[in-house]
């Protein structure tokens, strides 16, 4: 699944996405959805539908290009959303290539005429629109969408919610149920197993027989000839299902019947696996992702603009503050002069906005602009742009701000006619102020900025206040730190919303050819706001105790990030293209060997199939079965593999598969055509613990100890001729953190000797000498050490190691009786959230935490619930965070003095990447494990590991 977001401050900025407060889900707990209805959309056929009933519309984007499918499928979702009101809303996909089915019948669905060009050339829109309103897509390789639907209702019914499947598709039916019903977009109508009775005659259960005797003309499935609905229907009735038809065939009356049902009793075995729905598809859920309450608005309405819908922007403007954002409506419109409110009503809780915006436009004015600037102790600064990646973004225009109230815009792309000052006389006259260190610079989603003026030749010096950053310390749960959300929650003003700025219908404009007086209230206004959050905001930092957190972390790793971000990281293409062959050879490969294993060919993505290979068959072992059937999952199969070869193949096959799908045959298209490189984006404002975050793509998601990581960093290189990778990655940081905190003498002695931690605590809880820890010992004493960090139960225990509940419960009471010191600071750390409904990092990062349960009711069995669980995680691994922020600014000050060739490129969690010369990686090594073990003065030390190489892959 992907998902688009973005948080600057730019004329194309989405603002992080949000979601109103709620209780957080836990999909461990057996009915999390009970009460809950779950939409899950069959994509291509709403796309369909809409592409024909649109057919006779020539709607094109301004581009010229065809968007008709586009504005339907929208439409549709919008109706959903606004009409239905569903608690979660998916869309399955159908993945590209062939599926499970096309190896069971050459002809399936060969009838098909190909897609149309025109809705072709759509379909990206559409997903594009999907990612930017960030509703989940979801897309399996080797199953149709139909398959995904029927997995996932089977899911929702399991865990006690309603399913609603949009779909027309009649194999579906099949999946009916109490809690399953189908839903028709053009009727508005609900279908469940009454209507199914009223139109076949049928029970759910008898939807696959029915098709196997009628067939389906539209994907080419043949049933048996002759035998039509009203047969199908009547002998079923009689009969009950296909076995009972053909166990009493010679009492069927009718020669032709008979003898029809007798020679097509092979198509009709054949037409019933096609029409049977995979109900067992490998998937993974992201219940978050999919909440109505979690959808972004504000991406889709960029993506609106750019294809010319203007009423469904304005329908999505209306529809914003139900996923708490902004409302579209304009409060206190202001006048191209004065900036006066007009007459339009301002809302309760809304104050009076009193501001003067001017444009900058000759020489006069911007005289006039340095003289008001000149002995600023702070100033805002904004750009508008024409792209959301800074990178590749056009500037449009300048705003700066010195008091409330009062800012200017300089116009550097404009309408034609428009007066405007060339950029590089505006360069050169704002910089002494931009690079002035005495001047406060502060802005929204700075970062953004700095980046854009530096790629127009404007490097710019702090310090910073960013209020993006600001409001996300001191509230890290809240999902939305946009500019438009920050106004209105400490300001209680409403910003202006785009359409405002660009109008409506004949009269919309693209962002470079507003007017002049237009573009000035907007921009401007982007740089007042951040000037106005400023004291609000830096007082509750200081107030709180996070202040020297924003002043001496946050901000100054802003220049970190800059510098990282505008570098990139290197990728040779022709890795990965000889990766996406080898990896079509080894899964071709892998087909045989498994063929070869199970007798016979079938289809290998198929679980029923491959359930009767295995268990039928070799006759392996059942271990676990699903409602549908015996469970032929990853762990299941590993659990095989000693039994048999075939088991083994089937893993080396699904990974294989996994890699070529969702790494090597993505990445190609994100590489910068003229730098060769990645350049992802780092965001501060995202995790809870105050990780940082990594988007387009996400690097720090890229396996590590697997042979699929090891692959796709191979393709990751240094970006001189002859240079080099060095990866130094923190040695078990988070684990040197828990022994910090609890003062345990007996792992402070194992880190400061340097000792195996985890034969050292499995010699400890076995009670045996460290020379007679065996490996398995030393595998338990290393799930412990790192579940007990995430809350983990004997129960959870159990499962990662595939032992006894009783054995597991039995070693995690042994470890707790060995280090008491970590029971008492788990619990410790449990009483002060319950108490103060919030946790602190070691450097006094906070997390406001609910739901702690008072000591007395606690489980004993030490099962802990969701908030216990994030609250001991947050102080480990918000500290470990914290850490690793710190070396990254005592690394990258002293690469700036240090006359090194040599480049920091990425953070990956507890890991940094440089890019260095050869003849400089000594230096760079030293001073750098030097800085990051110095990060943070723990009682236990900080080890940091380092490996250098050509590529990622020889750095891991």
């Amino acid at each position: 699944m992907l998902f688009g977001d973005d948080e600057s401050g730019s004329s194309a900025r989405p603002d992080p996405p949000v979601a109103a407060t709620r209780e957080p889900l836990d999909p461990t707990r057996p009915d999390f959805l009970a009460g809950r209805s779950v939409w899950i959309v069959d994509a291509y056929a709403v796309i369909y539908q809409v592409f024909h009933a649109l057919a006779g519309a020539e709607m094109s984007s301004p581009r010229g290009e065809p968007v008709a499918a586009v504005h339907g499928f929208l439409r549709d979702m919008l109706d959903l959303l606004e009409k239905r009101k569903p608690d979660f809303l998916f869309c399955a996909f159908d993945p590209p290539g062939g599926t499970f089915r096309d190896g069971l019948y050459d002809a399936y669905k060969a009838n098909r005429e190909s897609m149309p060009v025109d809705l072709r050339d759509q379909i990206g829109k559409i997903r594009r629109l999907l990612e930017a309103f960030r509703l989940p897509i979801v897309e399996v390789p080797g199953f149709e969408a139909d398959d995904v639907l029927a997995t996932m209702a089977r899911i929702v019914e399991g865990h006690g919610g309603r399913c609603l499947l949009v779909t027309s598709d009649k194999d579906c039916r099949q999946l009916l149920t109490d809690q399953v019903r189908m839903f028709n977009l053009r009727k508005g109508i609900e279908y469940g197993a009454a209507e199914l009775a009223t139109d076949w005659g049928i029970r759910p259960d008898q939807v696959i027989d029915f098709q196997s005797l009628v067939g389906d003309s539209v994907d080419n499935i043949p049933g048996v000839p002759g035998i039509g609905p009203k047969t199908a229907t009547e002998l079923l009735g009689k009969y009950g299902t296909l076995e009972g038809i053909y166990e009493h065939l010679d009492e069927i009356s009718g020669n032709k019947r008979r003898e029809n049902l007798a020679q097509g009793r092979e198509s009709a075995e054949m037409s019933r696996r096609l029409v049977r729905l995979e109900t067992e598809v490998p998937l993974t859920i992201d219940w978050e992702l999919g909440r109505a309450d979690h959808f972004d608005g504000r991406g889709a309405i960029e993506l609106c603009r750019e294809f010319g819908f203007r009423s469904l922007r304005e329908r999505l403007e209306r529809l914003l503050p139900r996923w708490g954002q902004e409302s579209g409506t304009v409060a206190a419109d202001r006048s191209e002069s004065a900036g006066e409110p007009n007459d339009q009503a301002i809302a309760e809780d809304e104050l009076p906005w009193e501001a003067e915006y001017r444009s900058v436009t000759d020489e006069e004015q911007l005289t006039e602009l340095l003289a008001a600037l000149a002995g600023a102790e702070r100033i805002s600064i904004d750009t508008e742009t024409t792209s959301t990646r800074p990178r590749f973004a056009s500037l449009v225009g300048l705003s700066l701000c010195r008091e409330a109230g009062r800012a200017w815009y300089v116009p550097i792309r404009a309408p034609d006619g428009t007066p405007r000052l060339a950029w590089e006389r505006v360069r050169e006259a704002l910089r002494p102020l931009l690079t002035d260190p005495s001047v406060e610079k502060i802005g929204q989603n700075l970062k953004y900025d700095l980046i854009v003026l530096r790629h127009h030749g404007l490097e710019t010096i702090g310090p910073w206040f960013d209020t993006l950053v600001a409001d996300y310390l001191l509230d890290p749960g809240q999902r939305n730190h946009g500019i438009d959300e920050l106004s209105l929650r400490h300001l209680k003003h409403r910003t202006i919303p785009i359409t405002a700025l660009i109008g409506t219908g004949k009269s919309q404009k693209l962002m470079d050819e507003v007017p002049l007086p237009a573009i000035t209230d907007y921009a401007a206004e982007d740089a007042d706001v951040p000037m106005r959050l400023r004291e609000p905001l830096g007082s509750r930092l200081d107030d709180s105790g996070l202040g020297p957190l924003m002043r001496e972390v946050e901000m100054p790793l802003i220049d970190v990030l800059v510098d990282m971000e505008s570098t990139g990281i290197a990728v040779d293409r022709s890795v990965l293209d000889r990766l996406g062959d080898e990896l079509a050879r080894r899964i071709a490969d892998h087909e045989r060997a498994i063929y070869e294993a199970a007798g016979e060919e079938f289809n290998i993505d198929s679980r029923l199939q491959l359930s009767r290979i295995l268990f039928e068959k070799l006759g392996l072992p059942i271990l676990r079965k699903t409602k549908t059937g015996p469970s032929t999952d990853a762990e299941v199969l590993a659990e095989l593999a000693p039994l048999h070869p075939l088991p083994a193949r089937l893993l080396e096959y699904r990974q294989d598969s996994k890699l070529k799908n969702t790494y090597v045959d993505t990445l190609p298209e994100l590489i910068h055509p003229q730098t060769r490189r990645i350049h992802t984006s780092f965001m501060q404002d995202v995790a809870a613990t105050g990780r940082l975050s990594s988007k387009d793509p996400n690097l720090q998601n890229i396996p590590v100890r697997t042979e699929t990581g090891r692959l796709i960093r191979g393709a990751f290189v240094a970006g001189e001729p002859d240079w080099l990778l060095l990866s130094a990655d923190y040695s078990q940081i988070e684990l040197r953190v828990l022994a910090h905190f609890t003062g345990d003498a007996a792992l402070r002695e194992a880190f400061l000797a340097d000792a195996d931690i985890h034969a050292i605590v499995a010699a400890e809880v076995a009670g045996v000498p460290l020379a007679e820890v065996t490996s398995e010992l030393r595998r338990k004493a290393k799930a412990v050490n790192f579940g007990i960090l995430y809350g983990q139960s004997a129960f959870g225990l159990s499962r990662s190691l595939g032992i006894p509940q009783e054995e597991a419960a039995e070693f995690i009471e042994k470890y707790f009786a060995r280090y008491p010191t970590v029971d008492r600071f788990i619990e410790a750390t449990l009483d002060a959230a319950e108490r103060d409904k919030q946790v602190a990092t070691i450097l006094g990062r906070r997390r406001l935490i609910d739901g702690i349960r008072p000591a007395e009711k606690r489980d004993k069995s030490r099962s802990r619930n969701l908030s216990e669980r994030i609250a001991v995680n947050t102080v480990v691994q918000g500290s470990a965070a914290d850490i690793i922020k710190v070396a990254m600014l005592r690394v990258h000050e002293w690469l700036r003095r240090a006359n090194l060739r040599a480049r920091l490129l990425l953070q990956i969690h507890d890991e940094l990447l440089f890019e260095c010369h050869p003849d400089d990686l000594a230096a760079l090594t030293a001073g750098t494990v030097e800085r990051m073990a110095g990060a943070i003065e723990l009682s236990v030390p900080l080890k940091v590991d380092t490996k250098a190489g050509r590529t990622w892959a020889d750095c891991t």
